[in-house]
Formats: structure tokens, C-alpha cells, sequence
């Protein structure tokens, strides 16, 4: 039963003690034996790479494509709340938000590495073509389809099925919801339960690869800026002190800490792309972009449906795999942030906003970073690739080294990248937070400080345990493997919300179906005397 008071205050008791022994037991287990537990993550994650690519592959592929339909049915002009309701938030601060919520920490670490790896070999050129102006615009074409379409069409999705039973039917703000098709009121029962947990479980590991790749970047710019030693103990440090931080944050709500972060990192945005547009190859840069764009739109369905045939080749495991894990991981996370900053869009308004504005900013922000870092392989003296090769940390700030502006300007990018990496680290880290605390207390908007404080600092603790475990591998590995369990939920909660939508529909034309609309309001009027 939901109680009123104490530590069970919101909360249910299953979602606040299970999700909380289910981190630490992950934690424990890690800790003891790193190297047992490395390896048996590592198992399960080329159990999926060699038996379950089709599988990931086939279900991101699909939710996309769902996705454009919606935007084209005669869903799209239905409300995400009341028919009168409108957008709660800006255009500028919604955008600012789910961007920041959503990919701003990885694509950050990314924009440059990406672009170089693939640059040096990938599957798809042919022998003798690796490090060519061909092998250049194939590098970015991965990089961008990685970052693009298909993953936002997974948050896409799941923000609206969220959002739409959230606000339009009156359920909690909670995975669960979204099986109400299905289940009917079993959803406040342990399918429930299971359904949010899963979602706490994908959300902390998704998150703690984020955040782990995100430390590992900020200490590599302190260690540029101020000579601080890269080292796993300093990139603990930083996770925890930055936590802190993020968990004020968290505790302040939407409305304040977390949209005015999201803000400023949009504005800074804005002003290191505009530095490097200005003091790199300008025109490359601006022509390159809509070569991207357009090579990356022609093949973005091939790409899409694309299965290495190689059994013996890791890359599709470490790169494609990787971000489908960590987009799928993400997404009940990313879902519920952007559900809750959606309210009053339409679906056609929501999905066009989801899918469109944060791909063409994410191609735009990489092939600004990783255009610039293949200009200088190119047509320059080259280093970029070298120091991947040797850290990939260090990908961002040798570029800016390399660009040769002199000590001040140099110093200048050095220290708004570095400030963008704390800041998307924090805007990532309350998000996160905000969203477990809605999960373990059934749907709440706003969840008790206490739920905040915990899981601000439980999701620094997964991320440096993941850290010491295996560094940048384990954090890969363990998107992968958490991903895997909630893509389960992600199917059901999309045949929930088809079956939801023609009851929707029909309900507007034939009385006779407002029986639905009632089994809603008598489920939340039993879910708030208790389970």
C-alpha cells in the first residue's frame, strides 16, 4: 500500500526497496569481484551481439517507422491532454530540454572520436580506401546515422506513449501506464511493477554510460586546462562531486534547476559551433553539412536494416549495437522527461519535434566537430587520428589544439567545452534523477526530496563502479545487456498505445465507447485507495 507518511511517503514500498536492492546488488557484485562480474557482462553482451543483432536492429528500425506514420495517421491531431490544453513550455526551452536530456553529454564525447574511428575502417568500405576523402564522408555518414532518426524515433515513441496516457487518460506518469491495454487494472499489481523496474534498471545503466563517458572527457579537459592527472580515482572524484550537484538540481524540479541548465547549455552550444565555424575550413564545414545530409537521408533505411554478415567481425557489437543498447536503455528515461515537458502538443507537433529538430542539430554539431578533425587528416598535417588512437578522451581538445588559433583562443574553446561537459553531465544527471523518483513513486510529478537526494547519488555510485570495472568497455557492454530486457516493454507499450488510440477515435463518434474512459478513471480511483 502507497502510505502517506515516513519514508514510504509517494512511494510504493515494492518500487522503492526493489529498484533500490536491485542497484545495490549490481553495485556489490561488481565491487567484490570486477573481474568475474566483467566477465560475465561481457558474455552476455556477445551472446546479443552474435545471436540478437537482427533483433536490435529490427525493433529500432521498426519504432522509427512507426513513429512517421503516426505523423501522418489521423492520430496526429489528437491532444496530449485536454483539447484546450497547450504547451506548458517554449519552443526554445522544450527543445533545450529533451536535446539535453537526451544525447547533449554523449555527443559531446563522440563528435570527433566517432567520425576518426570509422575514418581508420568500418565494414562498409572496401580495402584500401580507409583514410580517403571516400572513406571521410562513409565515416560520417555512420556517424550521423548513429545519432540520428532512429534512435530519437525510439524516444519519440515512448515520450508519447507516455504522455498520452499520462495526460490525455489520467494515469500515472509511469511505464506502467502504457500496459493498461493490455492488462487493465493488473498494471498496479507486480506486471506493473516489473514493467517499472525494468525501466529504473535500463535508466541507471543507460545514464552511468553516459555519465562514466562523460567524466572521463571533463578530466581529460582539466587535464589540458590545469595538468590534473587522467585517472580513474579523479574521474571518481568528479562523478561525485558533480552528482552533488545534479541532485540540487533534481531537487529544484523542472521548472527551475533543470530548464535553466538545459538553457545555458544551448546557448553555449550555439557559441562553440559558431567558434568553430568561424575559426575552422568555414566553407568545408558549411558544405559538408548538407553533403552529410543528404548522403546520410539516402542510405539512412539501408543503413537501418543493415546486418553484418561477418560473424567473426566485432564492429557492428561495439558501435551499432552500442547505441541501439543505449538508445533503447534511454528510453524510458528520455520518454518520461519529454512526456512531462510536452503536455498540450498535439501527437503530430510532438513526434515532428522529437524526430526532426534534435537530428538536424546532432548532424549539424558533428559534422561541425568531426568535419573539422577529417579536414585536418586531409587536407592538413594531420594528429587528430594519432590521438585517438592513443585517447580517446582527448579527441576534442586536440582538435581545438591543432586548429592553431593562438594561445588565448585556444585556451578560450578549451574552457566552454569543458564547462559544456559539466554542465551537460549535470543536465543529464538531475534529469535522470527526477525521472527514477516519478517511477518509484508510482507517477508522481513531483516526488519527495528524500527519493532526489538517494538516487542522485546511487547514479554517481553505478557510474564510477562501472569506471573501475572496465572503463569504457563495461560502460558499452552494460547499455547493451540493459537494454535487452526492456525492449520487451517497449513492443507491448507500442500495441498498447494502437489499441488506445482507435478506442480514442472510436469513442468520438460512438458513446458506446466511453466505457473505456470509465475502466481508466475506476483503475486510478483504486490505485489511489491503495494496491
Amino acid at each position: 500500500m502507497e502510505k502517506d507518511k515516513g519514508l514510504l511517503s509517494q512511494g510504493h514500498p515494492i518500487m522503492v526497496f526493489g529498484s533500490a536492492l536491485l542497484v545495490i546488488a549490481f553495485v556489490l557484485f561488481t565491487v567484490i569481484n570486477p573481474e568475474y562480474a566483467n566477465t560475465i557482462y561481457t558474455s552476455a553482451k556477445d551472446f546479443i551481439a552474435g545471436e540478437l543483432a537482427w533483433y536490435y536492429i529490427g525493433l529500432v528500425s521498426f519504432t522509427l517507422f512507426f513513429a512517421i506514420w503516426l505523423i501522418f495517421s489521423r492520430y496526429g491531431s489528437i491532444r496530449l491532454g485536454k483539447d484546450d490544453e497547450r504547451p506548458e513550455f517554449s519552443n526554445f526551452s522544450w527543445f533545450s530540454m529533451l536535446f539535453g536530456a537526451g544525447i547533449g553529454i554523449g555527443i559531446l564525447f563522440w563528435s570527433i572520436a566517432e567520425p576518426i574511428y570509422h575514418f581508420q575502417g568500418n565494414p562498409l568500405l572496401a580495402a584500401g580506401e580507409q583514410m580517403t576523402v571516400e572513406a571521410a564522408q562513409v565515416a560520417m555518414r555512420i556517424s550521423i546515422f548513429h545519432w540520428g532518426l532512429h534512435g530519437w524515433g525510439l524516444f519519440a515513441v515512448m515520450g508519447l506513449v507516455l504522455a498520452y496516457f499520462s495526460y490525455r487518460k489520467g494515469l500515472p506518469l509511469s511505464i506502467r501506464s502504457s500496459l493498461y491495454p493490455i492488462f487493465g487494472e493488473r498494471i498496479y499489481g507486480p506486471i506493473g511493477h516489473a514493467a517499472d523496474l525494468l525501466a529504473v534498471f535500463g535508466t541507471v545503466f543507460g545514464i552511468a554510460t553516459s555519465l562514466g563517458l562523460g567524466a572521463q572527457q571533463i578530466n581529460a579537459g582539466l587535464q589540458y586546462l590545469t595538468g590534473i592527472e587522467v585517472s580513474s580515482g579523479n574521474q571518481a572524484i568528479l562523478i561525485a562531486v558533480i552528482s552533488i550537484i545534479a541532485t540540487i538540481s533534481a531537487l529544484t524540479g523542472v521548472n527551475k534547476g533543470i530548464r535553466i541548465l538545459s538553457e545555458l547549455n544551448m546557448h553555449l552550444t550555439v557559441l562553440i559551433l559558431a567558434l568553430f565555424i568561424v575559426f575552422g575550413p568555414t566553407a568545408y564545414l558549411l558544405g559538408s553539412f548538407f553533403t552529410n545530409m543528404g548522403d546520410y537521408l539516402f542510405h539512412a533505411v539501408e543503413l537501418g536494416f543493415w546486418v553484418n554478415p561477418d560473424p567473426e567481425s566485432p564492429w557492428q557489437g561495439w558501435w551499432t549495437l552500442f547505441y541501439w543498447g543505449w538508445w533503447i536503455a534511454w528510453s524510458p528515461f528520455v520518454g518520461i522527461f519529454i512526456a512531462r515537458i510536452s503536455r498540450g502538443r498535439t501527437i503530430r507537433e510532438f513526434v515532428l519535434g522529437v524526430l526532426v529538430a534534435p537530428t538536424v542539430l546532432g548532424a549539424f554539431w558533428i559534422t561541425i566537430f568531426g568535419n573539422t578533425a577529417l579536414f585536418m587528416e586531409l587536407f592538413g598535417n594531420g594528429g587528430v587520428t594519432a590521438a585517438v588512437n592513443e585517447d580517446i578522451t582527448m579527441a576534442l581538445f586536440k582538435t581545438i589544439e591543432l586548429l592553431d588559433l593562438g594561445q588565448a583562443l585556444t585556451l578560450l574553446f578549451a574552457i566552454v567545452c569543458t564547462i559544456m561537459l559539466v554542465t551537460y553531465f549535470v543536465t543529464s544527471a538531475d534529469s535522470a534523477t527526477l525521472v527514477i523518483c516519478t517511477l518509484i513513486s508510482m507517477g508522481h510529478e513531483n516526488p519527495p526530496s528524500r527519493y532526489r537526494v538517494f538516487w542522485g547519488i546511487a547514479i554517481g555510485g553505478v557510474s564510477a563502479v562501472l569506471l573501475f570495472a572496465g572503463g569504457l568497455k563495461a560502460l558499452q557492454t552494460a547499455s547493451i545487456v540493459a537494454a535487452l530486457p526492456f525492449s520487451v516493454v517497449v513492443i507491448m507499450a507500442i500495441y498498447g498505445l494502437c489499441k488506445a488510440l482507435k478506442q480514442d477515435v472510436a469513442s468520438a463518434t460512438d458513446p458506446t465507447q466511453e466505457r473505456a474512459s470509465v475502466q481508466v478513471q475506476e483503475a486510478i480511483a483504486k490505485a489511489s485507495g491503495g494496491v
